[in-house]
């Protein structure tokens, strides 16, 4: 199975922990957004961006000088954001890296597909940001299917724990061959399932894990996970759907 999920935007330096195993499939592409993305001026980027002049003024710095090929980061270990905090991966046995860098993907804007030990630099880059280039009116339209395609060459079971923004990459081109089953955490509130962010990516990342630690490889042992108060709700989960209520 495929486990798809969104990246952070915080990012760090980090190469002395573990070792890059490869790097990204799509560096070339990320190649011809690194060019782009060199060019623009410091309002166009923090425009861009969407963002304060702090982090415009990092990552203005960090386009104009970067280096795709040196002082890389396994990709699981250079994110910060709350999911990858709470999926813990740098006290992950051997076992369970081994699992995730055989069933993890997450989606890049910047490099399109990353596996766990695939060598990268910080970045910002949101796929929803308005770059419009010569040869693209976005980074949907830039990406197109390329991560679908890539993908199913591994499996054409996915399991969703991605954003919406992240997840259409994939979804869009679906076929009646896939299997899509989105993974949602919620709390019911008048009869609706409600979903509270900061809770989704915490558990989000706990859900990583407890594939991870117990090398899950069906759709139906995924229903056994049970932690920061969220246990699978048999009546709001369909074929598509599994739904965990808090």
């Amino acid at each position: 199975m495929n486990i798809i999920i969104s990246p952070a935007k915080k990012m760090k330096v980090s190469s002395d922990d573990f070792l890059i195993k490869d790097m990204p499939c799509f560096i070339d592409k990320t190649k011809i957004l690194l060019k782009e993305l060199s060019r623009k001026s410091y309002d166009e980027l923090k425009l861009l961006l969407c963002c304060n002049d702090k982090i415009a003024s990092l990552n203005y710095d960090r386009y104009k000088n970067m280096d795709l090929m040196h002082n890389l980061t396994p990709a699981l270990f250079s994110y910060e954001g709350i999911q990858y905090k709470y999926m813990s991966p740098n006290s992950m046995s051997n076992d369970e890296l081994d699992y995730v860098q055989k069933h993890l993907n997450i989606l890049s804007a910047f490099y399109g597909i990353l596996t766990p030990f695939d060598g990268v630099v910080p970045y910002r880059l949101e796929m929803m940001a308005k770059f419009k280039t010569p040869f693209c009116d976005n980074l949907y339209d830039f990406w197109k299917d390329d991560l679908y395609k890539e993908l199913i060459k591994k499996n054409r079971v996915f399991i969703n724990l991605a954003s919406k923004e992240y997840s259409k990459c994939v979804e869009k081109y679906l076929s009646s061959e896939d299997t899509f089953i989105n993974i949602i955490f919620g709390s019911l509130v008048d009869g609706k399932i409600k979903t509270k962010a900061t809770e989704a990516k915490m558990a989000r990342g706990r859900m990583v894990r407890f594939m991870a630690e117990n090398n899950i490889e069906n759709i139906q042992d995924i229903k056994r996970f049970s932690d920061l108060g969220f246990s699978f709700s048999e009546n709001n989960s369909d074929n598509n759907n599994l739904v965990f209520l808090k």
